[in-house]
């Protein structure tokens, strides 16, 4: 499937889809598509999927999108400013955080839920204990409110991102908290008592703003 990612303030992603071509997308994200489009609502991973990702804070189910006929188009967007960023997942699969998956195609597309690997990262790091997991082949389409930050790490190199401003990151990534020190810094510096840590190898999508409570970061709503 073809794609191009258009826009300046508030990106979205224009599909070019052949018959019996597929697409997950995540609720509410379709802006407008041609007539030989259809969509629905499925739940990815059944009943067990459903259940997780209840806990996970996503919408139940995700928008699926087929083609029945040939040169048909969809418009995707992310009801929020901000950038689309594509994720190839021959790099491996990616953890998307609330709000942040916009659509994913290709020949094998597995959304699921993972459970974060640390206990302190899943209650305080801002992510939840629950995240989405997209893996197999194909292309992911994440967003990101304002701009990227993209970052490569290597093997034990780590960074601090403030909550809220982590998008998506490769599975191999370590995600853990740290406290931040001092009572000043605790009560004046907009932080809060703890920072994201990630831990390479991997990939690290951070973005500039912190995502609106308004845009698809609502729990009922989003994918």
């Amino acid at each position: 499937m073809d794609y191009s990612i258009q826009g300046e303030l508030a990106q979205v992603a224009r599909l070019f889809m052949a018959a019996g071509e597929t697409c997950w997308a995540s609720n509410g994200s379709i802006l407008s598509l041609t007539l030989g489009v259809d969509w629905t609502l499925k739940v990815p991973g059944g009943i067990g999927g459903a259940i997780q990702r209840s806990f996970a804070g996503e919408g139940v189910s995700l928008t699926y999108i087929e083609a029945t006929a040939n040169d048909q188009t969809v418009v995707l967007n992310s009801n929020q400013p901000g950038k689309i960023i594509p994720w190839d997942l021959a790099d491996g699969p990616v953890i998307t955080t609330r709000g942040s998956f916009v659509a994913a195609f290709g020949p094998q597309i597995n959304i699921s839920v993972t459970v974060a690997r640390r206990a302190g990262a899943a209650f305080f790091g801002g992510a939840g204990l629950f995240l989405q997991k997209v893996s197999g082949q194909g292309t992911v389409l994440i967003h990101g409110a304002g701009d990227f930050i993209d970052r490569r790490l290597q093997a034990g190199e780590s960074i601090l991102v403030s909550t809220g401003n982590l998008a998506a990151f490769a599975d191999a990534i370590d995600y853990n908290i740290q406290s931040v020190a001092g009572c000043r810094r605790i009560l004046f510096g907009g932080e809060g008592l703890f920072m994201t840590k990630l831990t390479g190898p991997g990939r690290v999508l951070l973005q500039s703003l912190k995502r609106g409570a308004t845009g698809r970061a609502s729990a009922a709503t989003t994918g």
